[in-house]
């Protein structure tokens, strides 16, 4: 009976720390953190606490969190991370912090992209920035059959932010020839949208 009630309080507390988390609410977060929660403790969506405040940015309690041992690298049942999250959403600071622990940028998301795929599309500008200075995959295709390249150009707008992000992955390596899975090259996908400032980017690297 005791180990069944110090069950329970366990699953209680470490759902309260999700819910602190993402409401930032600090002083429970460190109060929890004293008591000994399990900081990857679940909720019924699968978010652990650092999942929780990432998705809201609360980026004091993610040094908390971290600094407790939190997995920047833990999914929740959509398979965002922390990380990930941060690509997505254009949390430059987030993605810095999760970074410096030791976040995988290998690891993509149920379409199989990478962060720098989630960045491109968005126009996070900074964000790319940052993921350049890393290994990731310039190159990577997702399920769709994009790469960075290619979701820069066909979900962007072709203004400032999204030409600027093309000019940083060309410069990163991006491989401005290649197709996508229907045949069709990022210059033709600028062409067909008459993105000038994109197009002059790709021709001027090569691009046919």
């Amino acid at each position: 009976m005791t180990e069944a009630i110090y069950s329970e309080q366990s699953r209680k507390d470490g759902l309260q720390l999700i819910s602190a988390s993402e409401n930032g609410d600090i002083q429970t977060v460190e109060s929890l953190l004293k008591k000994g929660v399990y900081i990857h403790a679940q909720d019924r969506e699968g978010k652990c606490a650092l999942v929780a405040a990432a998705y809201r940015n609360h980026l004091k309690i993610v040094d908390l969190l971290i600094s407790a041992g939190a997995d920047v690298n833990m999914k929740d049942n959509t398979l965002q991370s922390a990380y990930l999250i941060s690509t997505s959403d254009g949390f430059t600071e987030l993605l810095k912090k999760t970074l410096e622990a030791g976040a995988d940028v290998y690891c993509t998301d149920s379409y199989n992209g990478t962060g720098l795929i989630r960045a491109a599309d968005r126009g996070h500008v900074e964000i790319i920035q940052e993921l350049i200075k890393t290994n990731i995959r310039v190159n990577h295709i997702n399920k769709i059959g994009w790469t960075a390249l290619h979701e820069a150009i066909i979900l962007g707008d072709g203004g400032k932010r999204h030409t600027e992000v093309v000019r940083l992955l060309v410069d990163a390596g991006a491989d401005v020839n290649l197709p996508d899975k229907e045949g069709v090259t990022p210059l033709a996908h600028a062409k067909n949208r008459n993105f000038t400032g994109i197009i002059k980017i790709l021709e001027s690297s090569g691009a046919e």
